[in-house]
């Protein structure tokens, strides 16, 4: 891979979140990631540190978290890699896809920990992983039978979307460089003309875009 492109959803407000305690409170706005071109980690969840939760964007992976966010470069290489949402590797009974159902109790959801084996599913980078893991179906088969043999029920189909795009973790602030602002609401249009980026109205359509020049 010669152009590596990450993605950072945001909330509808365009802000990062993280929580303290009880509460969901800004992390950062879009505005102090644009001004100061850094991202800094936010996710508090599963029993890890605080980390920066992105999505590296390739062939088999253009979906993202939020249907919002920003698409950017980094000389940094990121911690680690999955092949999912590291949700799928907790010891929660209940997986919530839609992220607005959650959104107010993050830290009784995010109180989970992981299931003992899960470092099988990491990887030191992308190239490691897509060795393994070329497609998304590999990633549902093998994770399914991972949380079986642990005692777990299998994932319904409904979960699927989970794997559909990777997690790229970052353990330190971000240097990036802009790309692109995605997200189909007109706040999304207005800070890409605010802050002179273009814009997409999803991260799937500017990697096809890329990928169509190459």
């Amino acid at each position: 891979m010669t152009e590596i492109y990450f993605v950072k959803s945001f909330e509808d407000d365009f802000t990062t979140k993280t929580v303290i305690g009880k509460k969901k409170i800004n992390c950062q706005t879009i505005n102090q990631i644009l001004k100061t071109n850094t991202i800094a980690p936010n996710t508090i969840s599963f029993g890890r540190k605080r980390r920066l939760a992105c999505t590296l964007l390739a062939k088999e992976y253009t979906k993202t978290y939020r249907s919002q966010g920003i698409i950017f470069q980094t000389i940094q290489s990121p911690d680690y890699i999955a092949p999912f949402d590291i949700i799928l590797l907790t010891n929660a009974d209940k997986i919530v896809v839609q992220y607005y159902r959650i959104q107010n109790n993050l830290h009784t959801y995010y109180n989970h920990n992981l299931i003992p084996g899960a470092d099988k599913f990491i990887f030191k980078n992308f190239q490691e992983m897509i060795k393994k893991y070329k497609k998304p179906i590999d990633t549902w088969k093998q994770i399914n039978k991972f949380r079986v043999k642990n005692g777990f029920r299998e994932l319904p189909k409904s979960k699927f979307k989970l794997v559909e795009y990777n997690e790229a973790i970052f353990y330190t602030i971000v240097k990036i460089k802009p790309i692109a602002i995605f997200g189909y609401k007109q706040i999304a249009k207005d800070i890409a003309i605010k802050h002179h980026l273009p814009h997409y109205a999803s991260a799937k359509l500017f990697y096809d875009k890329i990928i169509t020049k190459k």
